[in-house]
């Protein structure tokens, strides 16, 4: 092991990282928005809106997200569209992980009793009511362990980033091991950075899930 190659390269790949935190917390949370907004679609029954989220979920959850960053990074300035590798890469981000938290979202929705969507109702609450200060709020409580698990597989998705040029910890990687042979330096700190980066989310979504649970929310 060079530790030499390790302590001179350190820094670039803490840049990496940051570039890496910085695009994939931007992309979960356009994903979360995205899942939001398609099961309220979802629940308010909207016949054409319905069937576009739903090929969407289909056509999201069945295709790599490598296929969807070559098409927005490759395709769209064919049609006129030009944007950047970093908002290709939030783009691609949002558009996978917009399925996956719209199905976390309609997961909860659905383990709430009928009851108390009826219970709403009786009270003289619309639907949108309903749905903002009855359902959403249990949903969410609900559907956390699948939420914070989509945030994490997120967050590992972002390592193919690199095919788009975007300077990312896996295209660090990748670069210094084409330039100085240098694998297993190179890989272990691939490793520890992700390490970095994905252990808190880990360890801060446990905590959630327990103070969830014994708050009485949840499953």
């Amino acid at each position: 092991m060079d530790q030499e190659f390790i302590a001179e390269y350190i820094p670039l790949y803490r840049e990496a990282a940051v570039l890496t935190v910085k695009i994939g917390f931007a992309g979960i949370a356009a994903a979360i928005l995205l899942g939001l907004i398609c099961e309220i679609t979802d629940y308010f029954r909207i016949p054409v809106l319905k069937r576009v989220v739903a090929v969407y979920i289909e056509l999201s959850r069945n295709t790599p997200l490598l296929i969807q960053l070559f098409f927005i990074y490759y395709g769209l300035p064919k049609l006129g569209i030009h944007t950047n590798a970093e908002v290709c890469g939030v783009a691609g981000l949002a558009f996978l992980g917009g399925s996956y938290m719209a199905e976390a979202f309609r997961s909860g929705v659905e383990a709430i009793d009928a009851i108390q969507e009826e219970s709403a109702y009786s009270l003289g609450l619309s639907r949108f009511q309903t749905i903002r200060y009855v359902l959403l709020p249990q949903a969410l409580t609900i559907s956390a362990p699948a939420l914070i698990a989509n945030v994490i597989f997120l967050l590992k998705e972002t390592s193919v980033f690199s095919a788009i040029s975007l300077m990312d910890l896996m295209f660090t990687a990748k670069d210094l091991i084409g330039l100085y042979y240098s694998t297993t330096e190179s890989l272990v700190l691939l490793v520890v950075f992700y390490l970095l980066i994905l252990l808190p989310v880990s360890i801060l979504g446990s905590v959630m899930e327990r103070r969830l649970r014994y708050a009485g929310f949840g499953v």
